[in-house]
């Protein structure tokens, strides 16, 4: 027979995560110990939150559900904020809490909380383990977390119940399912077929639905056949590839993209999950129809249409059945994005964070994997870098918090052993997640760190610009970021001119090693930019 920590450390490895990842409590070192008879990896963390952030970022990647673990008390109480990262950013997530035995909860005052209620509104589902459903629960669990929309799923696990042994089900479900999606008929699908054939200009707005069906290529099949151009959100870059004439950029929830989508006789949406876009009034009366695995609840778009299927059999179909479109999207994807260079190009004094951002592009390899911090750059970032496949651009957008870029990058370093990654942040999120250069340092995940460094909170300070309100409490600054780095065990550099950016990296991707390049940039253009992009 099993215990509970074994049987837990077995269903893990099977969904395909080989490691556990967090800062532990006394309560988890049988967990550890199980993970480790199975040759399971354990990634020590300096903060949960970042050790939440990183489990995300490997289940947005692969599919199989990150691990993340942290201590009773002050520990599930700081994890709090990377398992809402998994809940807005739509995450496959497992989260363990350590708990005292039920004795000891029940009566016990000192670090305890309800951690169950704690997480109840971030997680898909919360529970207590118990050695006599862990595996019912495990099932549960798996599958709740990996289900359209994926997010994380909380299970807080007494002292009392590691050790027990596990009892067995008479017949034992596949941990996770095996579905199998029909083929949609071509006579169901009509009205929305004869509505997409009666467009002439129709455009796609692609979401994080495509990713969880892996239907990136039927996608692109689509605006293909119908000669649409393609917006997709912040996290679905790369879905089609950024070099394709046919990908007009992303949607941030402003002005700029307006002027191509009021072009469009027919919005047809793929896969947009709500939590992607702003919250602000659905703003054109333009036809919509929708096609998603999943039924939008929130009514934000007012769709005429809404197809439910796997996308990427339904995309594949509509694309055989709406062929031979027309041909007004290449010419007006290529006016978007030069409208958007325009915009971003505003004038400054030494190194601009656009230039910044296209020194490199050019340098970094075409498959480069690319975290990005929130912050007054990661408008920057989103536009101006370009990936070329699915999930080759991870950031924080739903809950679009600080402190993302670095432990996202240890994440997809995991996930990506043999590719480049590397972290735009800003200097304010990377000191959030410092510490975790040591993490990279020590567990060999070399990932290169650009620091946009404007030594002020830009994001608040382009807010305060905006309203007329004079600047305070936002500046930074004074940082030694060489120093910084050294001091974790990394390499590190600064940097102030378009060449001494370009050899860094050029340095740092010869070296394999973590470094940190501290960009000194210019960020006066950051008000016009806003203003011209989107609405504040």
């Amino acid at each position: 027979m099993s215990t509970t920590v074994e049987v837990m450390a077995d269903a893990f490895k099977e969904a395909g995560t080989p490691f556990l990842v967090g800062h532990p409590g006394g309560e988890s070192v049988e967990l550890m110990e199980a993970a480790r008879q199975r040759d399971m990896r354990f990634i020590l963390m300096k903060q949960e939150t970042a050790g939440a952030m990183l489990a995300a970022t490997w289940g947005e990647i692969t599919g199989a559900p990150g691990v993340c673990l942290s201590t009773r008390g002050p520990g599930a109480a700081n994890m709090v904020n990377g398992v809402a990262h998994a809940a807005l950013d739509r995450a496959p997530l497992i989260v363990l809490t350590d708990r005292y035995s039920h004795p000891a909860h029940e009566v016990g005052l000192r670090q305890r909380i309800d951690q169950v209620a704690l997480y109840a509104p971030l997680v898909k589902w919360g529970t207590t383990v118990d050695a006599r459903t862990i595996r019912q629960q495990l099932r549960r669990g798996m599958r709740t977390a990996t289900a359209p929309a994926p997010g994380p799923v909380q299970f807080d696990i007494p002292q009392s119940e590691t050790t027990k042994e596990a009892t067995e089900l008479l017949a034992e479900p596949s941990l996770l399912p095996n579905l199998l999606s029909p083929e949609p008929d071509d006579k169901a699908l009509k009205p929305l077929t004869d509505r997409i054939r009666a467009a002439r200009k129709p455009v796609l707005l692609a979401g994080l639905g495509v990713f969880w069906d892996q239907a990136s290529e039927e996608l692109v099949a689509v605006a293909e056949a119908l000669g649409a151009p393609v917006l997709v959100t912040s996290k679905c870059k790369g879905a089609i590839p950024e070099d394709h004439p046919l990908r007009a950029g992303c949607i941030i929830g402003g002005l700029i993209e307006r002027q191509l989508v009021m072009e469009s006789d027919l919005i047809i949406t793929v896969g947009l999950d709500a939590v992607e876009l702003q919250p602000k009034a659905w703003p054109y009366t333009i036809p919509v129809v929708a096609l998603s695995s999943t039924p939008s609840l929130d009514a934000l778009v007012p769709s005429e249409i809404e197809v439910l299927g796997n996308l990427k059999l339904l995309l594949a179909k509509v694309a055989v059945l709406c062929g031979s479109g027309g041909n007004w999207g290449e010419k007006a994807a290529a006016t978007f994005r030069t409208n958007v260079v325009n915009a971003l190009n505003t004038p400054a004094t030494g190194l601009s964070p656009q230039r910044a951002m296209e020194v490199a592009r050019a340098v970094l390899p075409r498959d480069t994997v690319a975290t990005c911090d929130a912050g007054a750059s990661r408008l920057l970032v989103v536009q101006k870098w370009q990936s070329y496949g699915p999930r080759e651009f991870l950031t924080s957008n739903g809950l679009g918090s600080m402190g993302y870029a670095v432990p996202g990058a240890l994440g997809a370093r995991l996930a990506h052993p043999n590719r480049p990654v590397v972290a735009f942040t800003g200097d304010g999120g990377f000191l959030m997640a410092v510490a975790e250069l040591q993490t990279a340092v020590r567990e060999n995940l070399p990932i290169i760190v650009i620091v946009l460094d404007d030594q002020q909170i830009g994001l608040i300070r382009v807010k305060q610009e905006i309203k007329g309100i004079p600047l305070h409490g936002v500046h930074v600054g004074g940082c030694d970021w060489e120093k910084i780095a050294q001091g974790f065990g990394a390499e590190g550099t600064t940097v102030d001119t378009e060449n001494g950016l370009q050899d860094a990296i050029k340095i740092a991707l010869k070296s394999g090693k973590t470094t940190v390049i501290g960009v000194r940039i210019d960020g006066s253009g950051y008000v016009d930019q806003f203003n011209a992009l989107r609405e504040l």
